[in-house]
């Protein structure tokens, strides 16, 4: 844990890197527990103890003391684990403040997908379904899914996002690096390496591996589609290779910024956190965008 991190993109302080936020107050919540804050359970035996809803409770308290509580407007946003954490916590956040304060929550690279892989299994599900056992994390995650589905499936925001009541902002890359990397074509899926090169860098993709991945994105529109129906929620899903674009400088609000439709991320979230404009950005399929900040891995 570093003991200083650089405030940049949407965290900036700085109007012209952050013009819409950037005379907010500012609070990153430090994230260990390995569940987006929604654990609660263990194994004693092992003497594992996981509280990471009660960590998020007691972070939120502290802030809500710290003059939080008197907030005309707040935002919740997370990138990755974070990610998810702000959907999942959505609309408890919500619930802190009065009725009269504006209230939204931002998801940036949360959408983990329960996807097949490219060995035709479930990495990712089997992962979430050893966190979720392990913490205890049905206890914490939100009734209206728990009722319906099993606790693994209520962990995956795709079964999420319709019960969240909050106005909520979904941000992803259509070809989630991470996601590619680590729940599509893991090691373990892919024995041989024969998506090394494609997993480093997207240029050297055969013809079949870009196909996975455009059916990779066809399943990530179709997640959202029911979402996106509502006027409340905002959305810009690019066809990038990328992973996390609120917090760096390069991809919220810089020259060169990704865009969808000539609009970039920070004026999009802005746009839709202020009720200025509607914002469902949704790009066409890869190779088309030539604005991506892509990540190229060596």
């Amino acid at each position: 844990m570093e003991k200083e991190l650089p405030f940049t993109g949407i965290l900036s302080n700085k109007p012209e890197e952050s013009p819409d936020f950037f005379n907010w107050n500012r609070v990153k919540i430090r994230y260990c527990d390995g569940a987006s804050f929604s654990g609660d359970g263990g194994n004693e035996a092992a003497q594992l103890i996981f509280r990471g809803q009660r960590i998020w409770l007691a972070a939120m308290e502290e802030l809500m003391s710290k003059g939080m509580q008197k907030a005309s407007q707040a935002l919740l946003s997370g990138c990755s684990a974070g990610g998810l954490a702000a959907i999942i916590h959505c609309d408890e956040f919500r619930d802190l403040f009065p009725k009269t304060t504006k209230v939204k929550c931002l998801s940036d690279a949360g959408l983990f997908l329960d996807a097949i892989d490219v060995s035709g299994g479930r990495t990712l599900r089997n992962l979430f379904e050893g966190v979720v056992t392990l913490q205890g994390v049905q206890k914490t995650l939100p009734k209206s899914c728990i009722n319906n589905k099993d606790p693994t499936s209520c962990f995956f925001p795709q079964n999420l996002i319709a019960n969240v009541k909050t106005p909520l902002f979904l941000l992803n890359a259509a070809y989630d690096a991470w996601q590619l990397q680590a729940s599509l074509a893991p090691r373990s899926a892919d024995p041989h390496g024969s998506w090394d090169d494609c997993k480093s860098n997207h240029a050297r993709c055969n013809s079949s591996q870009i196909q996975f991945l455009q059916d990779f994105r066809n399943q990530m529109l179709s997640a959202v589609s029911d979402f996106s129906r509502s006027s409340q929620n905002g959305l810009f899903l690019n066809s990038c290779f990328a992973h996390c674009q609120s917090e760096r400088q390069d991809t919220w609000f810089a020259a060169d910024s990704p865009l969808v439709k000539n609009k970039g991320i920070a004026e999009s979230v802005g746009d839709w956190y202020f009720d200025r404009i509607q914002v469902k950005a949704i790009d066409c399929a890869y190779p088309c965008d030539n604005t991506c900040h892509n990540l190229v891995f060596k």
